[in-house]
């Protein structure tokens, strides 16, 4: 600015006023403090040093943690074929408007800077489906992990938060009834018995038998979705609190609303199905009967995935998100009970699935043609959403941080003499070359306790350690660092001398590489 007022030959009395204001500025900002319009401090203006609500930073243990869980997640899905995507973090705001039922209304709006409407992603399908239809893609095994945002109230100890990840696996394309839905389960069953968060059981229902029920037992059409979110509060509230919701908040009859009752507090497995399916009240509705011979036909696919002792068919379960078409599902932890193959329609079950969802999702078969020009663009979608924010506070909840490694680091260099730095980074490097992590202190004559010291606080399981006599021998010692370290080399924990040509073979075997 000052440049720019003496290239155009500006009065001495401008420069000196301008340079007093850009002074005041520097001496403010280094304060920490804001400059008002007539140069006057504002008090009490300091930088708020927190994260917004709805946020949060995660240390290096926690993010160890989340590596370690995301990757078991990301393992499974490219087990079962799945291939990673990725898309922006905002959408055009139409792209998501009209796609979460009541739920639309905690979609993230952002400020309109470049002629566009824009909004943050709710979550990853929808984008997925703009994906499909914008590339002209009818088959495909995708998995997506990215952060979503919700303008939401938080619960931060319920891992309930406004900027949060999702770990999605979906399968697109035209294929027999069923059998994607239960590799969509056998997956969510791997996954959540891999990461051991505890006892689970995945509620099943499906959106045309609840569809169904509701048109066979009276509810107008135009009331069915508002019907279904308050159906679908029986895992946290009581009968007699949702019939009052849909009777005295919704306008429903009483007479509908017990009717309904009648049905969407059973919960069974495959003989549910078979009962259901002989109610030829029931049956009489095409779709509700289509429906039930699609459950039939999944239970019989679901026993030879292994997955049928972990599936209740809960006709509660209603899934708010406009957009599903058929089957849906949730994972619930339950309190440390047996997983029963045929849950009972009690209290105390009730009580044991209170603990919350960890993973949901559905079948979606119209979403891609939401978007798409011609009828060829319908692609039919399946696909599950992991709550990985829940997982991981469910995790760290089992772990004490103090024993959670900050780092990766398998190996420390250390030297127990003269520091021997150039030696230590030879070392280091050898075992980087061979993909062994390795760390060494930056210190040229380090002390040996504080080298101690970084292991323990690190818990990195082994350490070469050299001295010179050993390095005029050609010989190192590796040292567990640990019990568990010196129980898998069968060592009394003293340290075993090694060749230097054998160094690497040796690490590799004591770590199973």
């Amino acid at each position: 600015m000052l440049k720019e007022l003496k290239a155009k030959n500006a009065p001495e009395e401008e420069i000196a006023t301008v340079k007093k204001q850009l002074e005041e500025v520097k001496k403010h900002l280094w304060k920490g403090t804001s400059v008002g319009s007539a140069g006057k401090e504002k008090k009490g203006a300091q930088i708020t040093l927190k994260t917004p609500k709805g946020t949060k930073d995660y240390n290096e243990r926690e993010m160890h943690l989340r590596e370690r869980v995301i990757g078991t997640i990301t393992g499974i899905f490219k087990k079962y074929g799945g291939v990673p995507i990725d898309t922006p973090v905002f959408e055009l705001k139409e792209i998501l408007t009209g796609k979460y039922g009541e739920d639309s209304k905690l979609i993230y709006d952002l400020e309109d800077q470049g002629g566009e409407k824009c909004a943050l992603r709710y979550d990853l399908t929808v984008p997925f489906a703009r994906y499909l239809a914008a590339n002209g893609i009818a088959n495909i095994k995708r998995y997506h992990v990215a952060k979503v945002y919700r303008r939401d109230q938080p619960a931060m100890t319920k891992g309930r938060m406004r900027e949060f990840y999702q770990c999605d696996f979906d399968i697109a394309g035209q294929y027999d009834v069923m059998i994607p839905d239960a590799e969509i389960v056998a997956v969510l069953k791997e996954v959540l018995t891999a990461l051991d968060i505890g006892e689970f059981l995945i509620k099943m229902n499906h959106r045309k038998i609840l569809d169904g029920i509701f048109a066979v037992c009276g509810v107008p059409e135009e009331k069915i979705r508002t019907i279904s979110s308050a159906i679908d509060k029986l895992d946290k509230q009581s009968w007699e609190d949702v019939k009052k919701e849909m009777v005295v908040d919704k306008g429903l009859d009483e007479i509908i609303a017990d009717k309904i009752g009648t049905y969407v507090r059973r919960k069974g497995g495959p003989e549910l199905v078979d009962s259901l399916l002989e109610d030829s009240e029931l049956t009489s509705n095409k779709r509700l009967k289509e429906g039930l011979e699609e459950m039939k036909k999944f239970f019989e696919y679901s026993k030879v995935y292994g997955t049928q002792d972990r599936v209740s068919f809960d006709l509660s379960l209603a899934r708010g998100l406009d957009y599903y078409t058929g089957i849906i599902y949730e994972a619930v932890l339950i309190d440390d009970a047996p997983v029963p193959t045929a849950p009972k329609n009690s209290k105390d079950e009730e009580a044991q699935t209170r603990i919350g969802s960890v993973a949901a999702g559905g079948r979606y078969d119209e979403l891609v043609g939401m978007f798409a020009s011609s009828s060829k663009g319908k692609v039919p979608c399946v696909g599950i959403s992991f709550g990985i924010e829940r997982i991981f506070a469910i995790l760290m909840s089992k772990y004490e941080q103090s024993k959670l490694r900050p780092n990766h680091t398998q190996v420390f260099v250390m030297s127990m003499s003269d520091g021997l730095l150039l030696e230590r980074i030879e070392i280091a490097n050898l075992l980087r070359q061979n993909n062994i992590s390795a760390e060494f202190t930056f210190k040229t004559k380090p002390r040996m306790t504080a080298q101690y010291e970084f292991c323990d606080k690190n818990l990195i399981p082994l350490a070469v350690i050299i001295g010179k006599d050993e390095i005029s021998r050609g010989v190192v010692k590796i040292k567990a660092m640990s019990k568990e370290a010196a129980a898998a080399a069968q060592t009394k924990n003293e340290g075993d001398e090694v060749k230097v040509s054998d160094l690497v073979a040796e690490i590799s075997r004591r770590l199973c590489l």
